[in-house]
């Protein structure tokens, strides 16, 4: 699968997920530090990428748009360290891909993974 991590998650985290064998890159090392949501969503898509994000504005985007992709994975968990944000955000793909594949919203907290497909109605 492939990642497209948003500036507020740890950078280090690309570099862990892509020893795990994904294809991860980070807003810091494509030029998108400082590119306003709709043209990280945009580059996602053009790369079928899965956004990863810390910032709600990415799921109401796609709720205003009615898109169909990308798939966004909101985590809704402060101050992870990068091992450990790797560590969850690879349990949610696991249990999440089909989701993810097709389309999705996925918000993640301590206790729960809420999935909604896209378009969202």
């Amino acid at each position: 699968m492939k990642l497209l991590l948003d500036q507020g998650t740890p950078r280090s985290a690309a570099t862990i997920l892509r020893r795990a064998g994904f294809d991860a890159i980070h807003t810091g090392e494509t030029g998108l530090a400082e590119a306003e949501d709709s043209e990280i969503i945009r580059r996602a898509a053009d790369e079928d990428r899965v956004v990863v994000t810390l910032d709600a504005d990415f799921h109401t985007h796609l709720a205003l748009t009615q898109a169909l992709k990308p798939s966004v994975i909101r985590i809704r968990i402060e101050g992870l360290r990068a091992e450990e944000f790797s560590g969850l955000l690879q349990n949610v793909l696991d249990q999440c891909a089909d989701d993810l594949k097709a389309g999705a919203m996925i918000s993640v907290t301590r206790f729960q993974i809420r999935v909604r497909r896209l378009p969202v109605a």
